[in-house]
């Protein structure tokens, strides 16, 4: 069979059109499973925040040992199954939520304290910015109030920070009168009540000066010095 040069040429044509729409149709294929994929994350992610933040607001006003993961998915609107595709069981949940608190203490803590040598002011800054905080946030400073102490990783982060500044401050002779471990009670005891009054909606940031001047009284501090120390660091950290 002979062919002439515009055979040769519509012959041509007609390959290179398969060809350009064969590679059309797989750029498509590919970006089409790109975008189903990035779908995909975006309603895991979702789902996974939903679950997250259901569980925070149930441990805001309930004790942990008394949520279910039924409790979890009626509050996040989810089906059951969701919640597997994300955590194990409750205990990987409740990980995660520690996880989540302790780098949001970090981040509330470390603005407040930087550039602060006084460990007392650094202790008091600390007080004031969680109540502060609790003021600005009622479901937050309940869950924190509350399940600080359901969650291991949170309360060793609290108790790091706190005891080391405590320390210092009893190296320098601050708190001649207490030692550490009964400063840390003083100091966590009356600032959780302080945040669960505030999740209760029972305090104001009028009163927050006033409870971190008592902290630092009863860590051993003259009532003269505990109000100068709390006027410096008022201004700042108090909600407006």
């Amino acid at each position: 069979m002979n062919f002439d040069i515009a055979h040769i040429r519509q012959i041509d044509y007609i390959v290179n059109m398969k060809i350009w729409i064969n590679l059309k149709v797989v750029k498509m294929a590919r970006v089409d499973l790109a975008r189903r994929a990035q779908i995909g994350l975006g309603r895991r992610a979702k789902s996974r925040s939903q679950l997250m933040q259901a569980a925070r607001a149930l441990l805001s006003t309930r004790a942990a040992d008394a949520i279910t993961v039924d409790d979890v998915t009626n509050q996040a609107e989810v089906a059951k199954g969701t919640f597997y595709l994300h955590f194990r069981n409750l205990d990987d949940l409740r990980a995660a939520i520690a996880e989540e608190l302790t780098c949001e203490f970090d981040e509330l803590l470390q603005p407040h304290r930087a550039g602060i040598a006084d460990p007392v002011e650094r202790i008091a800054t600390g007080c004031t910015a969680f109540i502060a905080q609790a003021l600005r946030d009622p479901a937050w400073g309940g869950l924190t109030a509350r399940g600080i102490w359901a969650f291991p990783p949170v309360a060793r982060a609290v108790h790091v920070r706190l005891s080391e500044d405590l320390h210092h401050a009893i190296q320098q002779g601050r708190l001649a009168s207490v030692t550490a471990e009964v400063g840390l009670d003083i100091v966590v005891g009356v600032v959780l009540q302080a945040m669960r009054s505030a999740g209760e909606q029972q305090l104001s940031s009028q009163d927050v000066p006033a409870i971190v001047s008592a902290v630092l009284r009863a860590l051993g501090l003259t009532a003269h010095e505990a109000d100068q120390i709390v006027r410096r660091i008022s201004g700042p950290a108090h909600p407006r």
